[in-house]
């Protein structure tokens, strides 16, 4: 417990229920909705509904821990974010929620960023995401299509939500799943297909997440999973660079070259924005982390990616670091677990808790 290990108490079979799991197909200009219908006992079958161009693209997701379920408005255009945001609103950043449906409801309700159905309640504030939403949980499917609804409800709002790659996103964009609930590679036979086609370009969530940047700087904070690597000023790369070329490798699998260049760099599952952890393990000093934040126009950095006992800020306010252990679905765990985040409004850092209380970061 002191090195921050927790022992796994009780595990609801709950989460391996498939009943109403739901994946979205396009082709052409078709949505497929497969949704997933039967048990174990019963055998199961797969609804399919296929939605032309200007028919109704409401689904409805279920989540089995407490048999909810929420509407997802779809659309068909996607398109890569801009980068770079200046416009003073608040930010909410959350990170690592790993598969939690749950934990990411609730501090979102507790904060006033959406109800409990998902629907923005923001204003034109900015809700960050900065990585790992994925694997190592039960609710992968009904955690994305929760950040899915959440931006398109912003968006009629004058908000935005960012959704930030994390390395894990990465690993499920090249059909790495070490770390993935085993009940997706079941999910994927009921449907007739491979593991890695969940997340493809033929399937909505997986065009959607391979749209999205890896880092973004809004009101002067840049946002990545896991660090800006104090080299990256050597390589002479904007934001929108690093984007790019970032992006372009999301699915195919990073190697060790023989000779590094900046692709391989920005790439690397060490020195890549969504893998550096150097902010904790490395020796660096104040002004290679404030030479790392001009590079890319930022005045401080919020990460994720790197466990912390609780959200705090490092390097003189420069580093603002937000992974903590959020509750799982269907896992008990002792210690208990609760849910963190961050939130920045006129130059202010505020340490989100849990229950809706809030502790000012000095």
């Amino acid at each position: 417990m002191l090195i921050g290990a927790d022992a796994h108490l009780f595990e609801n079979r709950l989460a391996y229920q498939l009943e109403g799991e739901t994946h979205v197909f396009l082709r052409n200009d078709e949505l497929f909705v497969h949704v997933i219908r039967g048990d174990n006992d019963k055998g199961f079958h797969v609804d399919t509904t296929a939605i032309v161009a200007g028919g109704d693209s409401t689904i409805t997701v279920g989540f089995p821990a407490d048999s909810s379920a929420f509407a997802v408005n779809l659309t068909r255009d996607i398109v890569t974010p801009v980068a770079t945001y200046n416009d003073g609103e608040p930010i909410v950043a959350i990170s690592d929620i790993e598969s939690g449906l749950g934990a990411f409801r609730r501090i979102l309700v507790a904060h006033k960023v959406a109800d409990a159905q998902f629907n923005w309640t923001f204003g034109k504030g900015h809700l960050v995401l900065v990585g790992d939403f994925v694997d190592r949980g039960a609710s992968t499917t009904q955690v994305l299509w929760a950040a899915y609804q959440l931006e398109q409800s912003a968006r009629k709002s004058g908000g935005t939500v960012h959704f930030i790659i994390g390395n894990h996103e990465i690993k499920s964009l090249q059909a790495n799943y070490q770390t993935a609930n085993e009940k997706y590679f079941h999910i994927a036979g009921i449907l007739g297909k491979r593991q890695d086609q969940l997340f493809d370009d033929e399937a909505l969530l997986g065009r959607w997440l391979a749209s999205k940047n890896v880092l973004e700087v809004i009101n002067g904070v840049a946002f990545v999973h896991g660090g800006l690597h104090p080299d990256i000023p050597k390589h002479g790369v904007s934001v929108d660079d690093i984007n790019r070329i970032v992006r372009a490798g999301y699915r195919t699998p990073y190697y060790s070259p023989a000779s590094v260049s900046t692709e391989s760099f920005l790439r690397s599952g060490t020195t890549g924005p969504a893998w550096y952890r150097g902010y904790f393990k490395a020796d660096l000093s104040q002004q290679q982390v404030e030479q790392a934040l001009g590079a890319v126009g930022a005045q401080a950095v919020v990460v994720g990616h790197t466990l912390q006992g609780k959200v705090n800020a490092r390097f003189n306010r420069k580093v603002f670091a937000i992974d903590v252990k959020h509750p799982k679905d269907y896992l008990w765990s002792f210690p208990f677990r609760s849910s963190e985040g961050l939130r920045i409004t006129n130059g202010q850092y505020v340490r989100l808790l849990e229950n809706g209380g809030t502790q000012v970061l000095n």
